[in-house]
């Protein structure tokens, strides 16, 4: 096993542990984040029925104007997830259980999170 190989495993596991804990509901839906080498994408579901119930990313078009200004990767995935904050409450959802999916709480996803926060989001 090379060394990807072996951090891609270490990473499902992590996933794979916290999904067994995390649950969405109706009224606390489920906000997952996945982050590319370029990207950052965060999405609210609901794991009772299995819907999406909305989600944003840095390649959306409404908030293209703000991304281009931002300088680095953090700051993009703060002002990511001040967007799906927005969105989220205009879809009358005010709390949501976090899933990192298996990633570490540091760098983008914390700030992502800090940034749905500020935007209003409770988890």
């Amino acid at each position: 096993m090379g060394r990807l190989e072996t951090k891609r495993t270490r990473h499902d596991r992590a996933k794979r542990g916290l999904r067994k804990k995390i649950k969405g509901t109706v009224e606390r839906p489920r906000l997952v984040v996945f982050r590319s080498l370029k990207h950052i994408y965060g999405t609210i579901i609901d794991d009772v029925q299995g819907k999406t119930i909305l989600q944003v990313s840095s390649l959306n078009k409404e908030i293209a104007d703000e991304l281009k200004a931002a300088k680095g990767k953090t700051n993009v995935s703060k002002i990511v997830g001040k967007a799906l904050a927005k969105k989220a409450l205009e879809n009358n959802i005010q709390q949501v259980v976090f899933d990192r999916g298996g990633f570490l709480y540091h760098g983008r996803l914390k700030a992502f999170a800090e940034g749905a926060r500020e935007g209003g989001l409770k988890f």
